[in-house]
């Protein structure tokens, strides 16, 4: 794969970016729907990407052609409140009419080990993906992979043990996985993540680094987490 050209979009608050980021999903959706019958969309975890799911329960789309899967997941019981499908549920999943069928999450339940090999089994079909949504952490990780971390290479998702932060076993999609897409959208915000993101964008080798996609890589960040003045347009 040739290296992937990264479109770096500044907004002026996290109110602006969710908004942005809420509109992207949806002409994604929209094209996806046009062109290919059906809309796979991977949402991320994490704090940043709450306000733009909220945002689209008052959309109006094709709900039932949408496909829900997860980067990556907590291995906790199944409706745990510090599960991500747990968020995405009572921010977005169940406030839409998305049939139960086309939401797909992460069977981390089962055990790091077993849930990867049956989300890499349930994933490898429904490729290439058509928008992937990821995070940034302060550490530079993404999904649930952190620095420091061996990540094979040839499979679609991920054992994770020890975490750096809880809880220590997860799931994550891999690099491999994420690169086989239309689009991934990269959602930057808060000061907490400056420092990350100057370090991504120095060409530091952090995780984040390592996200390729076959289509278009676009980041949306926030002042407080790019530290710079100018706003973006909606």
């Amino acid at each position: 794969m040739p290296d992937t050209q990264i479109d770096f979009h500044l907004c002026e608050s996290s109110g602006q970016l969710a908004r942005l980021a809420a509109q992207r999903i949806l002409t994604s959706a929209r094209r996806a729907i046009t062109t290919r019958g059906c809309f796979r969309l991977v949402l991320a975890g994490g704090r940043t990407p709450l306000n733009a799911y909220t945002l689209l329960v008052d959309a109006t789309s094709d709900w039932d052609r949408w496909h829900i899967f997860f980067g990556d997941e907590r291995c906790l019981p199944p409706g745990d409140p510090e599960r991500n499908s747990h968020a995405a549920d009572q921010h977005f999943l169940s406030r839409v009419s998305i049939p139960a069928a086309n939401i797909h999450p992460i069977p981390a339940e089962l055990g790091a080990e077993s849930a990867a090999e049956a989300y890499a089994e349930l994933i490898a079909p429904q490729l290439p993906l058509d928008l992937v949504l990821l995070g940034l952490g302060e550490d530079g990780h993404t999904a649930s992979l952190f620095p420091g971390q061996e990540i094979p290479e040839g499979v679609l998702a991920m054992p994770v043990h020890d975490a750096p932060k809880p809880p220590p076993d997860r799931v994550s999609l891999t690099p491999d996985a994420i690169a086989s897409s239309h689009e991934v959208l990269v959602l930057v915000s808060g000061a907490g993540k400056r420092e990350a993101l100057a370090q991504w964008r120095s060409g530091k080798d952090l995780p984040i680094s390592r996200i390729k996609s076959d289509g278009r890589v676009e980041v949306l960040m926030d002042v407080a987490a790019a530290g710079e003045p100018q706003g973006c347009a909606e």
